[in-house]
């Protein structure tokens, strides 16, 4: 008997769950990956490079030196790309993006690009429909009304300009 869609992206959901769990178990092993000498010299960041020297160490391996970076260390296939809640990040510009987006596996990045009296639709409308949006304002008033979208427009303005 063929299943329906919803408990298909249940069995994803769950499925997507452990490989999260793993992802993190994983994580606690891998080693910090950092720039050759960025511990010798202030004027180097620890931000990842790859050593490419005829005589560097750490690219030939040489014990003592820090590990480099190698595909033995990614994670799972099932959990990459993944938000850490599990969900799939879909970047929505417009309130139509949202018809797109299945609940149970997707969520909703609002660009930032977009407005705040369209922010304030996509967000009306994510609630309407059980969308979960992974970047909320940080007022936590949601419109229910279009009535009351504009008051929250006027908010999340005064909002933005007090954290500049």
């Amino acid at each position: 008997m063929r299943k329906t869609k919803k408990e298909e992206s249940i069995k994803k959901l769950e499925e997507r769950k452990k490989a999260l769990k793993t992802r993190e178990k994983l994580k606690k092993k891998k080693p910090d990956f950092v720039r050759q000498e960025s511990w010798r010299y202030i004027r180097l960041k620890e931000n990842w490079r790859r050593p490419k020297g005829l005589d560097n160490k750490m690219r030939r391996k040489i014990k003592g030196w820090p590990s480099t970076v190698n595909t033995g260390y990614r994670g799972p296939k099932k959990a990459r790309g993944l938000h850490p809640s599990g969900y799939e990040e879909v970047i929505v510009r417009n309130v139509d993006d949202l018809e797109k987006i299945n609940p149970v596996l997707q969520a909703a990045r609002i660009a930032h690009t977009v407005g705040i009296k369209k922010r304030a639709q996509i967000l009306l409308r994510a609630k309407e429909k059980g969308i979960h949006v992974l970047n909320p304002p940080k007022t936590p008033e949601i419109p229910t009304e279009t009535a009351e979208l504009e008051e929250t427009a006027e908010k999340l303005e005064t909002v933005e300009e007090q954290t500049r």
